[in-house]
């Protein structure tokens, strides 16, 4: 399995000043917006990038960790008996994904970018 970044994502009640407080305070620039949720990435290393959640969506507060086969980590997880908390499915935005608890409590969000 091949992991392709891993992202902090926080949760804010206001994403858009979230998102121009890192823009304009720290420089990021902005990779991804869709109102509810914005991912900001660096302009020199496009690996560092923030998420921020502006609604229920339970991957924040959390991480997201985006790999090349969501569907065996999902299929590994049950083997295991691991608490998922977001059911594997395709959402409207590109992304095969699904949640899962780590041992301390942290939501992780496993995704994969789906194919054009």
């Amino acid at each position: 399995m091949t992991i392709n970044r891993a992202v902090p994502n926080i949760k804010s009640d206001r994403p858009a000043e979230t998102r121009d407080f890192l823009v304009e305070l720290l420089g990021f620039d902005v990779a991804m917006d869709l109102g509810w949720v914005v991912t900001v990435v660096s302009p020199t290393n496009p690996s560092a990038q923030v998420t921020i959640v502006g609604n229920d969506d339970p991957a924040a507060p959390g991480v997201s960790v985006e790999v090349d086969d969501v569907d065996v980590v999902h299929t590994t997880a049950l083997e295991r008996g691991l608490e998922i908390v977001y059911p594997l499915r395709d959402e409207y935005w590109g992304v095969r994904r699904f949640m899962l608890r780590e041992p301390s409590g942290t939501v992780v969000n496993v995704l994969s970018h789906l194919s054009d």
